[in-house]
């Protein structure tokens, strides 16, 4: 196994503020119609799933060093508890640890199961979460070697799991994140399967969330694959029936069509809110995707 780097941000909370913006669709209570009988008494988890673009990428005004301040502020206006992060390159890490110091990171690169290339990386509230263990494995045919791939999966592609105890809910639970290829569609649904047989070994009995940019429509087999595997997209929990845009933007004005980011729940929690914010910073995106969000209770 390739154990994860961990880097732990500090213990102080940020200084700063971010005023209030729209969120689109706006944050939606659930009820007993929508998610079963909601354990009130729960301690509400904050997860978010948020591509932030390849740090290297010539994106000219929407490059990482003119943008990545719009990256911060979005995290900093929705302070998730943990969220999953991909196409993070290792100096992309190292900003948001100086602009997030009360947030840890666990993850490795793809390349070297060390800090080489991207990382499918997973942030969290350190005063919130305690992190366990955690590790890597990659998506194919020899999971725990790095640099590895199959099925038609060109680019190498990796999920990065971590296990936490909630200092809050005194509860413990896993977070599986991961980016699939983006054109190999055997790929997508063998990484789906992959994702689900490994939550089965390492994660029997506990409650699991499973974050990323599955580069999959809701109707796509992957998606499928997630569902038939126990899993419930949170946004669709809430809104089941709701058109929207999609939730990447490719920094153009609108949205481009397919909703490709999730936030995957299992039986054990209860979802009580979701949303795919919006938000503009001096009229820019701060990523070629939008974050995705969610607020779910463990029953």
């Amino acid at each position: 196994m390739i154990k994860t780097l961990v880097v732990f941000f500090g213990f102080f909370m940020l200084a700063t503020t971010v005023p209030a913006q729209t969120t689109t669709p706006p944050l939606k209570r659930a009820g007993p119609d929508n998610s079963g009988s909601l354990t009130r008494s729960g301690v509400p988890l904050n997860v978010m799933t948020f591509n932030i673009r390849y740090g290297k990428a010539k994106d000219g005004p929407d490059a990482w060093p003119l943008r990545k301040t719009r990256t911060f502020r979005i995290l900093q206006k929705y302070k998730p508890d943990v969220v999953g992060m991909q196409e993070a390159l290792w100096g992309q890490i190292q900003d948001i640890k100086k602009a997030m110091p009360s947030y840890g990171v666990v993850g490795v690169g793809r390349e070297d199961g060390r800090i080489r290339g991207e990382f499918a990386p997973i942030m969290y509230n350190t005063g919130r979460l305690q992190l366990l263990r955690s590790d890597t494995f990659w998506m194919s045919e020899t999971p725990d070697v790095p640099d590895t791939t199959s099925w038609g999966n060109y680019i190498v592609r990796i999920c990065t799991w971590a296990y936490f105890y909630d200092l809050r809910s005194r509860r413990c639970f896993y977070q599986f994140n991961t980016h699939l290829d983006h054109i190999s569609q055997l790929s997508r649904e063998k990484s789906a399967a992959m994702i689900l047989d490994r939550i089965k070994k390492v994660a029997p009995k506990d409650p699991v969330l499973v974050t990323g940019d599955f580069n999959s429509g809701e109707q796509n087999p992957a998606i499928d694959e997630m569902r038939k595997g126990g899993f419930r997209d949170t946004f669709r929990v809430l809104y089941p029936d709701l058109k929207i845009e999609g939730t990447t933007t490719a920094f153009k004005p609108r949205r481009q069509r397919d909703k490709i980011d999730y936030v995957f729940v299992d039986g054990a929690w209860n979802v009580e809110a979701a949303a795919i914010p919006d938000d503009k910073y001096d009229g820019r995106w701060p990523s070629d995707h939008l974050p995705v969000t969610a607020e779910v209770v463990l029953k």
